[in-house]
């Protein structure tokens, strides 16, 4: 199954990042709601387990929140693959934004 990670900078601690992060969810669904389904989330402490479907297609992984970045990885099935690309683009940039 391939993988992904990625890690996204940003200046505002850990805790502030958090806060933004806590409705990342729900933007999610506003924004991709006919792109996105299935969507679950559980925190633990600093990290969110996260997993969701597009297009039929079920992918899971993990954010974890630093105090000067935020890291993502995940599992993406051999039907995802050839999109790998632009799903960590589209993760990456959503990020970007939420801690801007």
């Amino acid at each position: 199954m391939p993988k992904f990670d990625l890690s996204v900078p940003h200046s505002l601690g850990r805790e502030a990042a958090l806060e933004r992060l806590q409705g990342f969810s729900d933007q999610l669904r506003e924004k991709h709601g006919d792109k996105v389904s299935d969507f679950r989330q559980e925190w633990s402490g600093d990290r969110l387990d996260f997993g969701f479907k597009t297009f039929g297609i079920a992918i899971d992984g993990g954010l974890t929140v630093r105090d000067d970045q935020v890291n993502v990885d995940g599992n993406l099935p051999m039907t995802a693959a050839m999109f790998k690309g632009q799903i960590t683009s589209a993760i990456r940039e959503q990020l970007e934004k939420l801690l801007a």
